[in-house]
């Protein structure tokens, strides 16, 4: 997939909502397992600024592409928790600020250790290190469109739905550019498709695992990915990762959840 980072950049914009008839909500609320995982996903949203500042002192802010779109993406994903935020608040739940600096706080000296993790590696490997983060991302936006998808189609709601395809398709151009620009640095370097495979087989998890409670965690991925069809969504998303050059034959979405207990069968 090529990806304009220019022209991505001059039609970056937020996810709009105010068209959409919220008062749908008041007749047709809801119901508790849903709200749950959307507080979820909005807490991932609002933490990406976390994230961006975990990836500024690595040798990807360096990279005059990456370092524009990661502004963008930054903003955007900003919009996306504002947007869930305000389908929550129609059902009496407030999400602010305040409440998710509490949830940093309790991550105590791991939160604090996560930048300088990430400058110690990212200098120790150098280039090569932007590689990884962008394979990482592509894997991380992957499973958010994935997931954003599934709920759509398992709500089919008439004001949720249509926000959460919006979400999604900025998701998947988000995506793109990840893609992208993994694909290009995989090929260029062997030990960038080594370290990259060994990072991806060993330390992913899916998107929200460091900032959540596991049991939340277990609920979402057991709410979207359960059955044969979650299962079938599961496998599409370790098949791209698997295109990229040098992780052929990873799995690492299944392997993830696997660990869920998830209502799939055995693995073969």
């Amino acid at each position: 997939m090529a990806f304009d980072i220019d022209q991505y950049a001059e039609n970056s914009e937020g996810v709009t909502w105010e068209d959409l008839d919220f008062d749908a909500f008041d007749e047709d609320p809801l119901g508790e397992d849903t709200l749950r995982t959307v507080r979820y996903m909005c807490n991932v949203e609002y933490h990406t600024v976390c994230y961006l500042r975990d990836l500024l002192v690595t040798p990807s802010h360096k990279e005059r592409d990456v370092s524009a779109f990661m502004t963008m993406w930054n903003r955007e994903e900003y919009w996306h928790g504002e947007a869930l935020a305000a389908v929550l608040g129609r059902h009496g739940i407030t999400v602010d600020y305040d409440e998710l600096k509490a949830a940093r706080v309790k991550l105590e000296w791991r939160d604090k250790l996560a930048p300088l993790k990430q400058s110690i590696l990212g200098n120790i490997v150098g280039d090569d290190f932007v590689a990884v983060h962008m394979s990482w991302g592509a894997a991380n936006e992957w499973s958010a469109t994935a997931a954003y998808r599934r709920l759509a189609a398992l709500e089919q709601h008439p004001a949720l739905s249509p926000l959460l395809k919006r979400i999604g398709q900025q998701e998947t151009r988000h995506t793109a550019f990840y893609a992208t620009q993994a694909r290009k640095r995989l090929e260029k370097s062997a030990m960038a498709r080594t370290l990259t495979r060994l990072v991806l087989a060993k330390a992913w998890r899916p998107v929200g695992s460091s900032i959540s409670e596991e049991a939340d965690l277990d609920h979402v991925m057991k709410h979207l990915f359960n059955g044969e069809d979650g299962l079938a969504e599961i496998r599409r998303i370790d098949a791209n990762i698997a295109k990229l050059p040098g992780m052929e034959g990873l799995t690492i979405f299944e392997t993830a959840l696997r660990r869920h207990e998830m209502d799939w069968p055995a693995a073969a």
